[in-house]
């Protein structure tokens, strides 16, 4: 691994990286495994990047293709039934700010597999149209599931 490989690479968009191994993972070490493999498959596949879209945007899908690729795989492993219940999200009012940050997260982890890859991107600051550029949908279907996503999480939280 060249230095300017890992500065352009991993360096510059490791909040990205963290960010979507964080919302597809339970447990630190689950967490610390994606987070390798995320890197791993940059390094692979780095030669192939033309320069035709942002890095950001290139590295947001190979991680989104990795985590979902490992998500689908571990969730096989598991039954449907060990997710913890939605009555854990019920915040309080005098909730902290770090607290509510993981009831967020714990609600993230609830979604659909592409429903987190919106959310994720979404809260990210990412337009509508980038965030269809970098999932490979239409920029007003985006609009739609980012409305449906929220109601979603709403419910999940708030119960």
């Amino acid at each position: 691994m060249t230095i300017d490989f890992y500065n352009r690479f991993i360096r510059e968009n490791t909040g990205i990286i963290n960010k979507i191994c964080r919302a597809y993972t339970d447990t630190d070490e689950d967490y610390e495994d994606y987070f390798q493999e995320v890197c791993l498959q940059l390094w692979r596949s780095h030669s192939f990047f033309e320069d035709k879209s942002a890095v950001a945007t290139w590295v947001y899908r190979v991680a989104l293709n990795v985590c979902l690729t490992h998500f689908k795989k571990a969730k096989k492993r598991v039954e449907t039934g060990s997710l913890k219940e939605i009555d854990m999200l019920r915040t309080e009012t005098d909730a902290t700010e770090a607290e509510q940050f993981e009831q967020l997260y714990k609600a993230i982890k609830k979604l659909k597999e592409i429903d987190r890859a919106i959310i994720i991107l979404y809260l990210e600051d990412k337009s509508y149209k980038e965030i269809a550029e970098i999932l490979g949908i239409k920029t007003n279907h985006v609009g739609v599931k980012v409305n449906r996503i929220k109601n979603t999480l709403k419910q999940l939280i708030h119960g």
